[in-house]
C-alpha cells in the first residue's frame, strides 16, 4: 500500500498508526485536497515533528528536578563522556548548538560550580572547560534517572520495534548530516 491510498500493511490509517494520531487527521486533510499528492514525507516528517515538540513540552523531569535544562545536561554529558576538556567550539559541535548558546550555558554552569574553565597557554583566546567534581557527580547521578525516564516515555512501543525505529532513525540522521545543506534552496 502508498501512502496516497490511506492504508498501511498493519490495517491502520496513515502508516503505522492508528489513525488516531494528529498527524493522520492532517494527511487525511490534505489528501482531501490534493488526493493526487503523495503525503508519504509529510507523515514521516510530521510525526517526528510532533513527537519531538510533545517531548520538549513534556521536558525531562529528572533533569528539571535537578534545575538543568536538556542543553545544560547535554553540555556536562558531553565533557563526562569524553573524558577530557573541551574547548567551547567542540562543546558546540557535540551538543549542535551554536557558538553563542554554548557560551550562555558555560557561564550559567560555571556560575553554579559545575564546569571550569582556564585559558590555553599558547592562545590566550582559547578556552578548555572541564567538569568540577560536582558537575561529575550531577551527571553520574542524574544519568540512571535520565534513562529511566526515556524507558517510561518509550514504554508504549515494543523493544524490538524500539530497535527497529532507532536504526530507522539512525539511517535517515546519516542521509540528513551528510546531504542537508545540499537540499536547501
Amino acid at each position: 500500500m502508498t501512502a496516497s491510498d490511506g492504508g498501511s500493511a498493519t490495517g491502520g490509517d496513515a502508516r503505522g498508526g492508528a489513525g488516531g494520531d494528529t498527524v493522520a487527521a492532517v494527511v487525511r486533510q490534505w489528501r482531501a485536497v490534493h488526493p493526487d499528492l503523495d503525503t508519504g514525507p509529510m507523515e514521516i516528517i510530521g510525526r517526528i515533528n510532533r513527537c519531538a515538540a510533545l517531548l520538549q513540552q513534556a521536558e525531562d523531569a529528572p533533569l528539571r528536578r535537578a534545575g538543568l535544562s536538556r542543553a545544560e545536561f547535554d553540555l556536562l554529558g558531553a565533557l563526562r563522556r569524553t573524558g577530557h576538556e573541551l574547548t567551547p567550539g567542540e562543546l558546540a559541535r557535540e551538543t549542535f548548538s551554536s557558538g553563542a548558546a554554548v557560551t550562555k550555558r558555560l557561564k550559567q554552569l560555571t556560575e553554579r560550580g559545575l564546569v571550569e574553565r582556564r585559558g590555553d597557554t599558547r592562545d590566550r583566546r582559547v578556552a578548555h572547560v572541564r567538569l568540577t567534581d560536582a558537575g561529575r557527580d550531577l551527571v553520574d547521578g542524574i544519568l540512571p534517572d535520565q534513562l529511566a525516564y526515556e524507558s517510561a516515555v518509550l514504554s508504549g512501543v515494543e523493544p524490538p520495534a524500539q530497535g527497529e525505529l532507532a536504526a530507522l532513525l539512525g539511517v535517515l540522521l546519516g542521509q540528513l548530516e551528510g546531504r542537508l545543506d545540499a537540499l536547501r534552496i
